[in-house]
């Protein structure tokens, strides 16, 4: 009796589950960038434009004109990527360079050479990132979701933000994540020798994302230059590799996740959104503003982050 009760049951769920496929699909989908906006002229660099969304983000702003630089630690997979955006766009102008943001020789190496050969730079997105990875540091030992989601996105915008300011008007991406919800900036255990939590590390490393983005906005005041974060959604990618868990429930229920496709309108929104010419300093989500959890919204913590992040990477940026 119990068994028929449940076979039962798992159909209706099953049968219900079809009938409202579509309807899931549609609001798993969210927000999509409407803007028609032509980028010919415009160059833009992306770091982690290999795979994911960084790589559909990449795609959509070749599709409308722009010169596409791939910033990728792999070389080879960033080349697939811009072989691959090649056959599917006419005309795309695609290009990779070696950047590895857990190493700040490469990250110093990468924009001496840009900045020999590239005069502009329009629209800067900072997309790439590692996920709950196990316990490891950068080659300059920061702890790696640290060090590759905020410290090594902070130096290479402080590298390039000289020409981000002689192209002006232009624009800084940076991608977060709702995560940043549950992160809090351990400036006692920053590195989390102490202890070490890997999907804590993650959100921290978010958090610190949306803090870098206000205080960066506050300071690029009149500049021309806009700064804005992202939370693309959860997003059918690699980024939970590291995680069994994480990957298994991605298996299981990958109807409930965005594609990259979809995960990249929110990056493409605020690279190209007119209305978006003048904002900074904001959140993102589903192309619209979202919201940001309390601590991220601290100017002291912001400040104090700011500090010691340049005090880690040995720089100096009033």
């Amino acid at each position: 009796m119990y068994l028929l009760i449940l076979i039962i049951v798992f159909s209706v769920v099953v049968l219900l589950s079809v009938l409202m496929a579509p309807y899931i699909r549609k609001y798993v989908a969210g927000g999509v960038c409407l803007s028609q906006a032509r980028l010919s002229g415009k160059i833009v660099l992306i770091t982690g434009g290999n795979t994911g969304i960084g790589k559909e983000t990449a795609r959509n702003l070749a599709a409308r004109g722009a010169r596409v630089i791939l910033a990728c630690r792999s070389v080879e997979k960033g080349e697939a990527a811009a072989a691959e955006i090649r056959s599917k766009v006419s005309g795309a102008q695609v290009e990779v360079r070696e950047l590895d943001l857990a190493d700040t020789c490469s990250i110093r190496a990468f924009a001496q050479q840009f900045l020999k050969e590239v005069s502009h730079l329009h629209i800067l997105i900072s997309n790439a990132g590692v996920m709950m990875c196990p316990y490891t540091k950068t080659a300059d030992g920061f702890e790696m979701h640290l060090g590759v989601n905020h410290l090594g996105h902070f130096l290479l915008t402080y590298l390039l933000i000289g020409l981000l300011k002689r192209s002006a008007p232009s624009r800084i991406v940076v991608v977060s994540s709702l995560a940043h919800n549950f992160g809090w900036i351990r400036f006692h255990d920053l590195h989390s020798q102490g202890s070490y939590n890997s999907g804590l590390a993650y959100c921290q490393s978010k958090l610190a994302n949306v803090l870098f983005v206000r205080e960066l906005a506050r300071r690029l005041e009149g500049s021309g230059v806009t700064v804005n974060s992202v939370h693309p959604g959860t997003v059918r990618s690699e980024l939970v590799r590291h995680s069994t868990v994480m990957s298994l429930l991605f298996t299981l229920f990958s109807f409930l996740l965005k594609t990259p496709e979809e995960g990249a309108q929110t990056s493409v929104y605020c690279a190209v959104a007119e209305e978006l010419h003048s904002v900074s300093g904001k959140h993102f989500s589903d192309c619209t503003p979202a919201f940001v959890a309390p601590q991220g919204r601290s100017v002291k913590t912001a400040r104090q982050l700011w500090n010691v992040s340049c005090e880690l990477l040995g720089i100096e940026w009033d």
